[in-house]
């Protein structure tokens, strides 16, 4: 019997039709582990009725997606346990049906690759302005990477040799993984390759505005663990948030306040960043300016986001997740 070349761990929470979608095209791993946080729409009946292995996540410690990975992949270990690849795959995201094969020759090519991951599309990029968002944001560089983000297939070897998932991190763990991948002299991958559909499901204004105050949350963290160098994880991130998101605005509102007549002038710096951010982005005109809009906004919320990271370390609070999903109403399977 050939042996088992990959196993799959899906994490989810109220996913709905997505968490059908999703287990049924991993359908051929070696096994599959849902991991689920909570859910109150029935997925863990449904990924149990469709084989998977379920971990149900005691929510008295306070969820993030790395504990779930972690978790998922420890139950993986259990049921093959020299399995040698693992493919993490969010419950919102359809895997490519050809991608394990593609992403397990490779790790088979590359010994000294610990990750490899591909192509993601968002699933309906025209519903709203925010899912476009998505999509652009998934279009990134190929060839030799320093990150990938939660759909990747990981080296089994290398994920524990690093200790796995740092598990208090509540977002963009990932990165922080990757750090300590390269760390330990492991390379990273992106293929053309096809490899997943993304249901970011992003309809609403507060739901763009909590995730880009997740991530700016998720920057200051990562600065704060490996900010310094050679590494600088996060700080250039870190500082255009604080620049941009809370010193500019402080500054404004307070020549404004002292210089009623003149002080709004200091106001211009943000429609002339807009207009160079429009310059500098590829593609059409409408494109431009929509992307440069989003990413000059997206500042406040990120600069909320460390705030919150600071306030939390000076008041020895353990980081909670920043939830922006909307969750289903109904499934229907």
């Amino acid at each position: 019997m050939e042996p088992a070349r990959f196993g799959v761990v899906v994490i989810g929470r109220n996913e709905g039709q997505r968490l059908v979608t999703c287990l049924r095209s991993v359908s051929t791993a070696a096994a599959v582990v849902y991991v689920d946080s909570n859910s109150t729409d029935g997925s863990v009946q449904v990924a149990r009725e469709l084989g998977s292995e379920v971990v149900e996540l005691d929510l008295s410690i306070p969820f993030t997606a790395a504990r779930a990975r972690n978790a998922g992949f420890a139950r993986l270990l259990t049921v093959i346990p020299d399995l040698p690849y693992v493919q993490f795959v969010d419950g919102d995201c359809e895997l490519a049906a050809g991608w394990p094969n593609a992403a397990a020759a490779f790790l088979d090519r590359q010994a000294d690759a610990a990750a490899v991951c591909g192509r993601l599309h968002e699933r309906y990029p025209d519903r709203s302005v925010y899912n476009w968002l998505c999509d652009r944001e998934w279009d990134r560089p190929t060839g030799e990477v320093r990150a990938f983000a939660g759909n990747v297939m990981l080296r089994a070897a290398a994920l524990k040799g690093v200790g796995g998932y740092r598990e208090e991190v509540i977002a963009a763990e990932e990165d922080e993984l990757c750090v300590r991948l390269r760390q330990a002299n492991w390379r990273i991958w992106r293929l053309p390759d096809e490899m997943a559909l993304h249901d970011a499901a992003m309809l609403h204004f507060t739901q763009w505005w909590r995730r880009a105050q997740r991530a700016g949350y998720a920057f200051a963290q990562g600065a704060y663990l490996h900010g310094a160098p050679p590494e600088r994880h996060f700080v250039r991130e870190t500082r255009r948030a604080l620049v941009w998101g809370l010193l500019l605005p402080f500054t404004a509102v307070i020549a404004t306040i002292a210089l009623p007549r003149f002080g709004w002038i200091a106001w211009l710096i943000y429609p002339m960043q807009l207009a160079r951010l429009g310059i500098n982005n590829p593609g059409p005109f409408s494109d431009r300016a929509r992307l440069a809009v989003f990413q000059l906004l997206a500042r406040f919320p990120e600069g909320l986001g460390l705030a919150m990271f600071w306030r939390d370390r000076l008041l020895h609070r353990r980081p909670q997740l920043i939830e922006h999903k909307q969750i289903p109403t109904s499934r229907n399977t």
